[in-house]
C-alpha cells in the first residue's frame, strides 16, 4: 500500500518578540568613566529598540563598581529577572564587562544556559547557547581574571612607592578636612566642631552626651544625618586632625573581594609628620587619647567573658537605616532587634521591627525545605540577610539572587513560656 505523506503548513506565531536587553558597567564613578556608561546606555537603547524582531526590557547599568565584585545591583536584579522570565537575551559589551571574576562569569552563565537564555558578548562575538559557547567563554574569562590579578599587582607596587614619599592615596573627604589633588584643606566651619568636640571631651563631657548635643543642635556629620557613637569615637582616634597622618592603615584581601582588611602589622605603615595644616595639636589630641583610655579601663574586669555567636551575627541587616541586627536574650523569649533603634531609638530608625527568634527560624525552615535549622546548608546558600518593615526578609543569596521570606508574628498563646504561666498561676 502507498504511503500518503502530506505537508503540515507551520503557522504563523504570535507574540514570538525576543525579550532582549543589555547589561554596562564602569569601575570607576570618575566623569569619563560615567560619560562612557552614558554612551553605552545609549547604543544600547538604539541598538535593541531597532531591531522589529526584539522587545526592549531595558539596560541593565552599574556604576563605580569593579567586576570582580559580587555586589552588583543592578546585575543581581538582571538575574533575578532571566529567572522571572522576563529576559530571553542579555547585550553586553564584553566577558570583562560581565565580570573579571571567572567563577562568577562561568556560575551565572550556566544558570542562564539552564533558563534558556542567551549572553551575547559583542567584543568576542560570542553567544552563550553555541555549541562552543561555555568552552570559549571559560578560556576568555580565565585571561580576563589573570589580567585583573596582573593589574592589581601593578597598582599595589605603584601604591607602595607612593607611601614610602609619604604620598596619599585613595583618601575621600572627611569631617574636617576635602581632599584636592591628593592633599587634605582644612573646611573651616567644620574645623570648628572638631575643636568644640575636643574640648567638651577633655572638660568631662562623655561620648554619648557630645553625640546628643551634636545632634541636637542641627550639626550633621558628612556622610548621615546623625552624629553616632562610632563616628564621635572615631572621630577623637583620628590622628589626621594633628596635620599627620599614618598610611596604609588598611589592606586589600585580594584583586577578586577587593575586600578592605585592617592592617594590624601584615604591612608595613608609614607614619608622616606636618602633612598638612593640622585642625588641634598633638597634645591636645593626646590629652584626649589619655582621657579615652582612662575612661574605658574603668569598666575592664580580670573575668574572662564569653562572646556567643549566632548563626546571623554580622550576616542580618537593617533594610530601614542600613544598621545591623543583633540577637537579644530576655527572661522569656530571644529576638533579633536592629542594633541602631536598640541603641540609639526610634529617632534613628523608625520603621525596623523586632523578629521573634521562633518566628524566625519557622520561615527559614519553610525556605530551607527543613524540619530543623540546617546552619551548614543555610551557609552554603545565603550571603546576608536584610529585614524590611513589612515582616519581610530579603535572601542575598550566593549566587547573586536574591529572595524574600516572610515571617508571622507570634500570637499571646505562643508568646507564653510554661515559667510565665506558672507566675501567673501563683499571682492569681
Amino acid at each position: 500500500m502507498e504511503k500518503n505523506i502530506r505537508k503540515i503548513e507551520t503557522q504563523e506565531q504570535i507574540n514570538t518578540f525576543k525579550k532582549v536587553c543589555a547589561y554596562a558597567r564602569v569601575s570607576s564613578d570618575k566623569e569619563a568613566m560615567l560619560l562612557s556608561l552614558s554612551n553605552q546606555v545609549s547604543h544600547y537603547n538604539k541598538l535593541i529598540s531597532s531591531n522589529p524582531k526584539w522587545q526592549f526590557i531595558g539596560v541593565y547599568a552599574d556604576e563605580g563598581i569593579s567586576g570582580t565584585k559580587e555586589d552588583r545591583p543592578n546585575f543581581k536584579r538582571m538575574v533575578n529577572d532571566a529567572k522571572a522570565g522576563k529576559i530571553d537575551l542579555i547585550i553586553t559589551k564584553s566577558i570583562s564587562r560581565f565580570g573579571r571574576n571567572t567563577e562568577t562569569v562561568i556560575r551565572t552563565i550556566r544558570q542562564m544556559n539552564a533558563l534558556g537564555v542567551d549572553v551575547y558578548f559583542e567584543s568576542q562575538n560570542l553567544h552563550t547557547l553555541s555549541a562552543d559557547g561555555e568552552f570559549m567563554l571559560t578560556v576568555l574569562a580565565s585571561y580576563y581574571q589573570e589580567e585583573a590579578r596582573s593589574v592589581s599587582e601593578n597598582m599595589k607596587w605603584r601604591i607602595k612607592r607612593d607611601f614610602e614619599k609619604g604620598i596619599l592615596w585613595g583618601a575621600r573627604d572627611f569631617y574636617g578636612y576635602k581632599v584636592e589633588n591628593k592633599k587634605f584643606i582644612v573646611v573651616p566651619e567644620q574645623a570648628d566642631v572638631i575643636k568644640r568636640i575636643f574640648n567638651l571631651y577633655i572638660g568631662g563631657l562623655g561620648i554619648l552626651a557630645i553625640t546628643k548635643r551634636l545632634n541636637q543642635e542641627g550639626i550633621k556629620p558628612l556622610y548621615s544625618e546623625k552624629w553616632s557613637y562610632g563616628s564621635l569615637l572615631q572621630t577623637l582616634k583620628n590622628i589626621n586632625y594633628t596635620g599627620d597622618l599614618i598610611l596604609q592603615k588598611t589592606y586589600q584581601e585580594n584583586h577578586l573581594t577587593k575586600k578592605k582588611i585592617k592592617n594590624k602589622g601584615e604591612f608595613h605603615q608609614y607614619y608622616v609628620e606636618d602633612n598638612h595644616e593640622p585642625i588641634i595639636s598633638r597634645e591636645l589630641f593626646k590629652q584626649a587619647s589619655k582621657i579615652r583610655i582612662q575612661r574605658a579601663s574603668r569598666f575592664k574586669t580580670n573575668v574572662k567573658r564569653s562572646v556567643s555567636r549566632y548563626p546571623f551575627t554580622n550576616r542580618f541587616r537593617c533594610g530601614c537605616c542600613g544598621g545591623g541586627y543583633q540577637h537579644k536574650t530576655t527572661e522569656y523569649k530571644n529576638f533579633w532587634l536592629c542594633t541602631t533603634y536598640n541603641v540609639h531609638g526610634k529617632e534613628y530608625c523608625n520603621a525596623s521591627k523586632r523578629i521573634p527568634e521562633k518566628s524566625l527560624y519557622v520561615a527559614l525552615n519553610q525556605y530551607l525545605g527543613t524540619n530543623e535549622f540546617d546552619e551548614a546548608r543555610f551557609n552554603k546558600k545565603v550571603d546576608y540577610m536584610a529585614a524590611q518593615s513589612d515582616n519581610k526578609i530579603e535572601l542575598h543569596l550566593l549566587d547573586g539572587s536574591m529572595d524574600v521570606i516572610a515571617w508571622k508574628n507570634s500570637s499571646r498563646k505562643e508568646s507564653w513560656t510554661p515559667e510565665m504561666r506558672e507566675k501567673a498561676r501563683l499571682a492569681a
